[in-house]
């Protein structure tokens, strides 16, 4: 083999060892540093505007979208001999719109959504295997997938008392002798101190929980 190549080969070897040792620290250091999960949702509080009485609704401008304040008057019920108004119970965005104007409401039933925009947080599934690492008052680096490369700053306030096992509406059920353990995960509220507009419920993102 001629020097020159024999001392390519040599440099190439070099710098996958190298770039593999980087790789290999950068890994210890995260594992040794923090809890991470992709495992995470965007979440914010929904709160439902019911109608107080039944009727007809004879006026609705909840509209997908409309920005209120605890109160504000987003239809009206005939009831009787009476006219009942449809008030936003929290201040919020209107998320989703149920209802059509004309349409005939009973007592309790949801017309619309409500997410306070402002208070958004985040809900991240953590493996049980690594819950015990998780406290109340750590902090937490978030990116949502939606604003690639913009670093959020959260705190860990909740942490759950059951898995999202426990609530699943198709329970995972075991022939005998058909048993397969399944890693766990537990739901853990991180809120965040500022982020970016344009941030919606249900978006996608990745959480590294400082040990």
């Amino acid at each position: 083999m001629k020097t020159g190549k024999f001392l390519l080969l040599n440099a190439l070897i070099f710098l996958v060892i190298v770039g593999l040792g980087i790789g290999g620290y950068y890994y210890y250091y995260d594992q040794q540093n923090y809890i991470t999960t992709e495992d995470a949702k965007v979440m914010g509080d929904i709160v439902p505007v019911a109608a107080e009485a039944g009727g007809k609704l004879t006026a609705w401008n909840g509209k997908n979208g409309l920005v209120v304040a605890k109160g504000y008057v987003l239809g009206k019920v005939a009831a009787g001999n009476a006219t009942v108004d449809v008030t936003a119970p929290s201040e919020g965005t209107i998320v989703q719109s149920k209802a059509l104007e004309g349409q005939m409401v009973s007592p309790g039933q949801p017309l619309a959504q409500i997410v306070n925009m402002k208070k958004l947080y985040i809900t991240a599934n953590i493996e049980e295997t690594s819950i015990e690492d998780v406290s109340v008052g750590q902090e937490a680096d978030i990116t949502v997938d939606a604003v690639n490369g913009t670093k959020i700053k959260g705190k860990v306030t909740e942490i759950g008392l059951v898995t999202n096992s426990v609530f699943s509406l198709l329970p995972q059920s075991h022939a005998s002798g058909d048993y397969t353990k399944v890693v766990q995960r537990i739901p853990v509220k991180i809120e965040m101190e500022n982020y970016p507009s344009g941030i919606v419920p249900g978006m996608n993102a990745t959480v590294k929980i400082h040990k």
